[in-house]
């Protein structure tokens, strides 16, 4: 018995040392792939291409496939229906989207990329390093869907891994900047709910937490923004959820889409 007690204190001196390191932390898992998109028919056209990640266990949002594929699809609808930007179609699936990783080769057929919930991201170094190829040879990410100050303390420790903040640092995008003024003219920057949380009333998902909208930015170092953030709202929502309810649909479709327009538009010709 006495054997027993000494082996047990030996078990719980070691677990107390444990829990006194910090965790080591090798990346999360992606969804399976079985049911989504992942073959890009490029065809010269846009192509909305989502971008998949590893969860992180330390981080707050539900992943990257919320809002997928209405999102996708009802934002590729409406960006052919307001602009003459043409805008690829498959015979089979309506318009063409993607879900791609951030090592795919094909991302590099992608002007445009988009993250939802990135307060769930983890990136290793390759994925992070091609982020940062794909970014700075002229492409263009939209990181969106991620409320309070934890989850964007999460994400933005996720992009210092390819944007390192000394040379690309985060700032506040001003109303009067010229993406809110390619088609459509902004004038509020909106808080969008998810369609769940506004049936119970208000707009912020985090309380006081998540109070006020924020627009941010990215720029390299020729002053193009290469990442426009979008925190405090859910702007995939505005897309997904357009056709279940009409009170929803006339509160926040046409800011949705206001700003999703501009932004495709602003990342095609920047």
């Amino acid at each position: 018995m006495r054997t027993s007690a000494l082996a047990l204190v030996a078990v719980l001196l070691a677990l107390a040392e444990g829990a006194a390191q910090p965790p080591r932390f090798r990346g999360g898992r992606f969804q399976r792939f079985d049911s989504f998109r992942t073959e890009l028919n490029y065809d010269g056209q846009f192509t909305f291409c989502r971008i998949a990640f590893r969860q992180n266990p330390y981080g707050d949002g539900g992943g990257w496939s919320v809002d997928y594929p209405k999102a996708d699809v009802n934002l590729s609808f409406r960006l052919s229906e307001l602009t003459t930007i043409n805008v690829s179609r498959d015979p089979t699936t309506d318009y063409q989207h993607v879900v791609l990783r951030l090592t795919d080769p094909q991302m590099t057929k992608c002007p445009f990329i988009m993250m939802t919930e990135p307060g769930a991201l983890y990136m290793d170094d390759q994925e992070a390093a091609s982020l940062r190829d794909y970014l700075l040879r002229g492409g263009f990410l939209w990181s969106d869907d991620f409320w309070g100050d934890y989850a964007f303390q999460v994400f933005e420790n996720e992009m210092r891994k390819a944007l390192p903040s000394a040379t690309y640092p985060i700032v506040d995008l001003p109303l009067d900047h010229t993406l809110f003024h390619m088609l459509y003219d902004v004038k509020h920057f909106p808080q969008i709910p998810s369609i769940g949380f506004w049936f119970g009333g208000g707009t912020s998902e985090r309380g006081p937490l998540s109070a006020t909208p924020h627009a941010r930015a990215i720029f390299d170092q020729n002053r193009r923004m290469i990442v426009f953030i979008s925190h405090n709202t859910d702007f995939g929502d505005a897309f997904e959820r357009e056709g279940e309810n009409r009170a929803y649909f006339d509160t926040f479709a046409a800011d949705g889409y206001a700003v999703g327009v501009n932004v495709i538009l602003y990342a095609l010709t920047h």
